[in-house]
């Protein structure tokens, strides 16, 4: 790996995402770290309840969540819906 994609992914935005099960382009997305950690204390209320929800709903309504290098800048909160 050279030097310039390293520092490229130490700098990069992560995002974990919460797909839908039953509607295509639908969920929530959380900024996070390249493992998937959210950092919860830096959301806002209704995206930590968001996150809670998220995780509460997975295998009934939501996908296992899966880390993806973010297409928005970092100052993301979440995202419900990423069509």
């Amino acid at each position: 790996m050279s030097t310039s994609s390293t520092q490229r992914q130490r700098h990069a935005a992560y995002e974990l995402r919460f797909r839908s099960l039953f509607d295509t382009g639908s969920g929530y997305s959380f900024p996070c770290d390249a493992s998937g950690h959210v950092d919860i204390d830096t959301l806002n209320d209704r995206a930590r309840n968001d996150y809670f929800f998220a995780r509460t709903v997975i295998g009934r309504e939501l996908a296992m969540p899966e880390v993806q290098l973010s297409d928005v800048p970092k100052a993301r909160d979440h995202c419900s819906d990423f069509r």
